[in-house]
């Protein structure tokens, strides 16, 4: 039998790595592809690329497998990078991330592995898959959550579907993270066995939000008002804060009011007001969400209400719910929790969950208390 030739996105980084490994030693004809996704300039951002690239090369080496590196910037650029500022320029607040993986990872990388001759894609994700669910006479996808609870990225793919998961692995899927390192060291993979993990997102690496944005986006400021619409400071732009925001707010000075309490509870893009509020934040509760555009991976479910968990945000305890279809043409709903949620911010994405099973996910368009 031919062997399966399986192309690893390699980040420089020991999940990836690992990963690569395990298809290794597992018989596959492993090739390693290093993306890079931005262009590096000191005014418009700071990644660590040129030392991934190194670390990816060295961990290929060890290996003993191949590894390219292809350039996605522009494909980034054009499909990420503009929905990230049109969101923000809208008052909202996205998660790039997740686009990267729909439009990046498992759209660009897998063209583009497909043309190096690839029967499968991987990548080091903390997810797992069951590529065997029965599905009017045929098979069908379905992403399902890591062992390693604490690491699980099911998250971040709640916009892909079952075509683009159809022949990807997850080697890391039944694993741990100390697991993973313990791999790497054993098999002398030093150049990433300790690395610290990536956080944040890659094209603004270490460098201040705030500053970033405004390389992009002109700044409005405007007034910061309480409740009943008195002025009580200044805000540099509504695109730099967030719902549930309490730290740099810049408000002090109000007497008979505690600086440390006040936080924001709505963003008037009309009136260019950031409106907050001091003291509990019974005010960031809501009850229920309309979501757009839900995407769900593999079987759909067979009726227009269901129950299922749910989140709001990476990290987030499950959340039980009632989903109600409002539009079928669109897959709008309505999200209905059994318990109120705090800070549900316009433009993040609400993921739904049947037990391990991730079913996808849409964006947070509203939230109602």
């Amino acid at each position: 039998m031919k062997t399966k030739k399986a192309v690893v996105g390699m980040s420089g980084g020991v999940d990836s790595a690992v990963a690569a490994l395990l298809l290794k030693q597992q018989g596959y004809d492993v090739v390693g592809l290093f993306m890079h996704n931005w262009e590096e300039t000191e005014e418009n951002g700071v990644c660590t690329s040129a030392d991934d690239w190194e670390d990816a090369r060295n961990v290929a080496a060890k290996i003993g497998i191949p590894i390219y590196s292809v350039n996605f910037a522009k494909e980034y650029a054009d499909r990420v990078f503009s929905y990230f500022l049109r969101e923000y320029e809208a008052g909202r607040t996205p998660n790039p991330d997740v686009l990267c993986n729909r439009e990046i990872k498992f759209d660009a990388f897998s063209v583009y592995a497909a043309e190096l001759g690839a029967d499968c894609i991987a990548t080091g994700h903390y997810c797992d898959i069951d590529h065997n669910v029965p599905c009017d006479n045929d098979f069908t996808t379905h992403l399902l959550r890591a062992a390693d609870i604490n690491k699980d990225q099911t998250y971040f793919l709640n916009q892909v579907t079952a075509d683009q998961l159809s022949n990807v692995l997850f080697p890391l899927g039944k694993l741990t993270k100390p697991e993973v390192r313990k791999i790497a060291e054993d098999n002398g993979l030093y150049a990433v066995s300790k690395k610290k993990d990536s956080t944040g997102i890659c094209f603004i690496g270490e460098r201040n939000f705030k500053k970033f944005l405004m390389n992009y986006l002109p700044a409005k400021p405007g007034n910061i008002v309480d409740e009943s619409g008195s002025v009580i400071g200044k805000h540099d732009g509504l695109m730099y804060y967030t719902l549930g925001q309490r730290r740099g707010l810049g408000i002090g000075g109000k007497a008979g009011y505690d600086p440390e309490r006040w936080f924001v509870i709505k963003k008037d893009m009309k009136s260019n007001e950031l409106v907050v509020s001091c003291g509990e934040d019974s005010l960031l509760f809501s009850k229920s969400l309309l979501t757009s555009s839900l995407n769900f991976i593999g079987t759909a479910p067979a009726s227009g209400e269901f129950r299922c968990t749910a989140k709001t945000r990476y990290r987030q305890p499950d959340q039980s719910c009632t989903v109600r279809i409002t539009d079928p043409s669109v897959f709008s709903a309505e999200i209905t929790f059994d318990k109120p949620q705090r800070a549900v911010t316009p433009g993040q994405f609400v993921v739904l969950y049947d037990g391990d099973r991730c079913m996808g996910g849409g964006v947070i368009e509203s939230a109602f208390r």
